[in-house]
């Protein structure tokens, strides 16, 4: 991205902000005047998800974005939270530390459509194997 592009797109975001002042200050009121229909859903489910005890892989930038709404609306709701990778977005990486999250992956990559939480599957089954198949050694010693 050019100088012009980056200068452009600072300027629409400090618009949307100007606009929309002190209702940032609200995470409801945040959705409404900066988010769109599908943010605000996915917003929705990770806060019902959190409710629920119904843990979530979080993908890219837009996901984890919505995850810090989530947080602010239902505080401790990161708790349910995991990043399936760290996106090659700087944003994502910011977002990641705020909520205290670690990514499965690190590897650099540029996915989309959620393929970076897909990606992530097979450690979390790897790991679930382990806990749940590896003999203690009290057991083995027993």
């Amino acid at each position: 991205m050019d100088d012009a592009a980056w200068q452009h797109k600072v300027a629409v975001v400090q618009q949307a902000l100007d606009r929309v002042g002190e209702r940032t200050d609200d995470p409801m009121e945040t959705l409404k005047a900066l988010s769109s229909a599908d943010l605000a859903a996915t917003t929705g489910y990770l806060v019902a998800a959190a409710e629920a005890g119904v843990p979530v892989l979080l993908d890219g930038l837009m996901s984890v974005a919505c995850a810090l709404t989530a947080e602010r609306i239902a505080p401790g709701a990161s708790a349910w939270f995991a990043a399936g990778h760290r996106s090659t977005e700087p944003g994502q990486s910011l977002a990641l530390s705020k909520l205290g999250l670690e990514p499965l992956l690190d590897l650099g990559l540029r996915l989309g459509e959620g393929s970076g939480a897909v990606a992530a599957v097979p450690v979390l089954r790897s790991a679930i194997a382990v806990l749940r198949d590896v003999a203690l050694l009290s057991e083995i010693m027993g």
